[in-house]
């Protein structure tokens, strides 16, 4: 199969239209995930509204085999996070031609022994991961964090890799009803290791000694829940469809995110352009995302998260204001597209 000639050379990468224009409207695009999130969902819906898109999304031997052979059928592989599967669609495509699109979102540079967690815990994996990272055209990481994690984990110098993070929507994810005295926090948990990355029990420790105050969190089903013996005044709730989840982030005066590590969290930034004053710890892409707009603890500090929560529902200052202005100005969803398309 002839393919099309494409230059990712390093210099002005994510650029402006003259690029964009330049790409052929029939470039061919693998698209490669292991799962599917909001967020991955938005990118192929915007690829497919430019170029055919042939996804594929899923696990097992199977599905690492369509990715192979379809690697054959495309101009370039554009993979979600870096997995097994995404990995071997990197090396097989750089062998035949293809080019590839790397994005890192955080559990791809992790390697957290204590709870087992991150794929360079694993021998195979991670000389897989290694050597996708080393041939991938361009690696996009949602937050400079991770740019740091992946040189040091490949041990190289991260020279094809670019910062692009996530963009939001902000006429979607806007304010629009009084707050309520709620602090909510959203949590994507199928086991305790997720449960405990997203720093759910550091939540529960500081909702035992703030009685007085309502805490509710979703994406975690209550049976997982009680596990950690949660106090009565934290409510848990399975995933919720995105007009439903809009509601609760236009409810709550504040929004948490304790997790023990993080890439740029969506729920963060979508819950500040719904005008919650964020309170997270210091990890990751929530500096990123929060800055001055909120408070920032650090991961396990149990008396500072329950300081910065009493003091995150007691204000009555602008920081929802902020805290939107912030996500507005530098997480357009415009600009990740157009850079996308760069």
């Amino acid at each position: 199969m002839h393919k099309k000639r494409l230059n990712f050379s390093n210099e002005r990468f994510l650029t402006t239209n003259r690029h964009r224009h330049s790409l052929p409207k029939n470039l061919n695009i693998l698209f490669v995930s292991a799962f599917r999130t909001s967020f991955i969902e938005e990118d192929l819906r915007f690829l497919s509204k430019h170029f055919p898109v042939q996804p594929h999304i899923g696990h097992g031997i199977l599905h690492l085999l369509k990715i192979i052979l379809s690697v054959f059928q495309n101009d370039i592989i554009f993979c979600w996070f870096a997995s097994a599967y995404s990995a071997v669609g990197v090396i097989v495509g750089k062998y035949l031609g293809v080019k590839s699109i790397l994005i890192l979102g955080g559990v791809d540079v992790a390697a957290d022994k204590e709870l087992g967690y991150g794929i360079w815990l694993s021998k195979w994996k991670s000389k897989l991961v290694r050597r996708a990272l080393l041939l991938a055209d361009r690696i996009l990481v949602v937050d400079n964090s991770l740019k740091e994690e992946a040189k040091q984990r490949a041990g190289y110098d991260g020279n094809n890799i670019v910062y692009l993070p996530t963009g939001y929507d902000a006429l979607f994810w806007k304010p629009l009803i009084e707050k309520k005295n709620v602090v909510l926090c959203v949590a994507q948990c199928e086991d305790e290791r997720r449960f405990r990355i997203k720093g759910v029990d550091f939540l529960i420790q500081a909702a035992r000694q703030m009685s007085s105050a309502e805490f509710v969190v979703v994406g975690i089903e209550p049976k997982l829940a009680y596990r950690f013996q949660p106090p009565m005044n934290m409510k848990f709730y399975p995933a919720v469809k995105q007009e439903r989840l809009l509601q609760l982030y236009q409810e709550a005066k504040v929004y948490c995110q304790p997790s023990r590590r993080e890439g740029l969290p969506n729920a963060l930034c979508e819950a500040m352009l719904c005008g919650c004053i964020p309170v997270a710890t210091h990890v990751g892409g929530n500096a990123t995302a929060i800055a001055d707009t909120g408070f920032l603890v650090p991961y396990n500090d149990v008396d500072a998260l329950i300081s910065a929560l009493n003091d995150a529902l007691e204000s009555g200052s602008d920081l929802p204001v902020k805290a939107r202005l912030r996500i507005v100005a530098l997480f357009p969803k415009e600009k990740r597209e157009t850079d996308l398309l760069s």
